[in-house]
């Protein structure tokens, strides 16, 4: 393969990356068939610099393992440079203007992703500037992370359309972009959560209007056990986020009986597939027996965070 043969669409010139909602799903599927591409031209060693001479600025106001990895890996492979600023090295909305952040690095780099708390940011950031902006997480939105996850579900289970995923945990940034962007794939989503819980209300209605299109089914239960029932993915992730540190403590007790354990995955389809987004906090909300089990499929979700972002810097910022 050459590199001219990986094949990256005009549209996606010069966009920002927020929201999957902002995404047809169309685009969608040629986002994951870059990454596909570009996965096998790294698995095969084979140079692929369609990003050479460019920059990628990128902004952590909330800490990352695998976010700052695979995006400064990522660009490095595309035959670009991350530089990485942290909440130290740049006062975004406080000593400074976002206006003025946005406008001063849009004369610096080719592309900002920024991972933050406050998605009011990144869409401030996102308004100001005249480069490519990417979500790498907000405590509203987590689409890159969604994004990889749907590849993930594709290369196992050859289809997105039609199939049923259970997440069970706290209704959060990572289940507010798995109902948008299963609604948008025609993939059925049950968020199961305790009272008190449950995603964003509206999340929920835009999700549900893009699912009214694509014939998805999205629901809110409160019972594990009735969203995993014939499941073809089962999904979970911590129960207190970064910045919830406080509230860990009483969490863990809402949250009794939400762990993904062997006897709650027996209700789900016998070929299954179990998720997390990670950091995995085991023996909470997923068990070393289903982590490390031959239905895990972890870490490969894990790997192809860095080939759909790979995708995405691609697509934006050529």
């Amino acid at each position: 393969m050459l590199m001219s043969e990986v094949k990256l669409y005009p549209s996606f010139q010069g966009r920002d990356f927020i929201c999957m909602a902002d995404y047809t799903q169309e685009e969608i599927y040629q986002i994951f068939e870059v990454a596909q591409s570009l996965k096998e031209k790294q698995r095969r060693r084979e140079p692929h610099p369609l990003l050479a001479g460019k920059t990628l600025g990128m902004i952590f106001t909330k800490s990352s393992t695998r976010t700052r990895v695979s995006f400064e890996v990522g660009i490095y492979q595309l035959g670009g440079y991350g530089l990485f600023l942290s909440a130290n090295d740049i006062q975004l909305g406080r000593g400074e203007t976002i206006h003025d952040t946005a406008k001063t690095l849009s004369r610096y780099l080719d592309g900002i992703m920024i991972r933050t708390y406050d998605h009011q940011d990144v869409l401030d950031l996102a308004k100001y500037a005249s480069i490519p902006v990417i979500n790498g997480l907000t405590d509203l939105l987590h689409p890159c992370q969604i994004m990889g996850d749907l590849l993930t579900i594709l290369e196992r289970k050859g289809q997105l359309q039609g199939l049923k995923l259970a997440f069970i945990g706290d209704g959060n940034n990572v289940a507010h972009s798995l109902l948008i962007g299963g609604a948008k794939v025609g993939m059925d989503v049950v968020i199961a959560c305790p009272m008190g819980y449950e995603p964003n209300p509206a999340i929920y209605q835009q999700a549900s209007a893009i699912a009214e299109a694509t014939g998805a089914r999205l629901q809110v239960v409160h019972d594990p056990r009735e969203a995993v029932v014939g499941a073809d993915v089962v999904y979970t992730d911590v129960w207190a986020s970064m910045g919830q540190e406080k509230e860990r403590e009483k969490r863990i007790q809402d949250f009794t009986g939400y762990c993904v354990d062997a006897q709650l995955l027996k209700l789900a389809k016998p070929e299954a597939i179990v998720m997390h987004c990670l950091p995995a906090h085991r023996g909470e909300e997923i068990t070393d027996e289903v982590m490390d089990g031959p239905q895990s499929v972890v870490f490969d979700e894990a790997e192809n965070r860095l080939h759909i972002q790979k995708a995405i810097m691609a697509l934006v910022m050529a």
